[in-house]
């Protein structure tokens, strides 16, 4: 099956050696997103809500650009680099999606690209 590589300015550039999205058939690889500002390409201002809410962001632009939206989105990763930020991520999440919910990972990490306090990558289905 072909791939094809979904790009956008609607959400930040990749920094590394990657593609925003990555489709093949009716199914979209969305890459590790960070609170970066497309515009700018500098991080969020603001606290870590402010970084999640950037994040979704981001995500739903490159979900736009391939033809989605967060409703397509069946599996959620969420990398943080402080757990107790998990009730920010939740009841934020709350905004962007509608039960049913995706599946979903909350993982701790030591660190993240530019000082970030979360990053997000996700898979969408648009095959119904």
């Amino acid at each position: 099956m072909a791939r094809e590589i979904i790009t956008t300015d609607q959400a930040p550039q990749a920094i590394g050696t990657y593609s925003q999205a990555v489709k093949v058939g009716s199914t979209v690889y969305l890459s590790g997103q960070i609170p970066l500002v497309p515009e700018t390409m500098i991080m969020v201002e603001g606290d870590i809500e402010a970084q999640i809410r950037r994040v979704f962001e981001n995500l739903a632009a490159v979900a736009r650009a391939a033809g989605g939206s967060l409703a397509d989105v069946v599996k959620l990763n969420i990398f943080l680099t402080d757990l107790a930020n998990f009730a920010t991520v939740n009841a934020v999440m709350a905004e962007y999606f509608e039960a049913p919910y995706p599946a979903r990972a909350a993982i701790g990490v030591a660190s993240l690209p530019r000082e970030a306090g979360v990053e997000m990558d996700a898979v969408m289905e648009l095959g119904g």
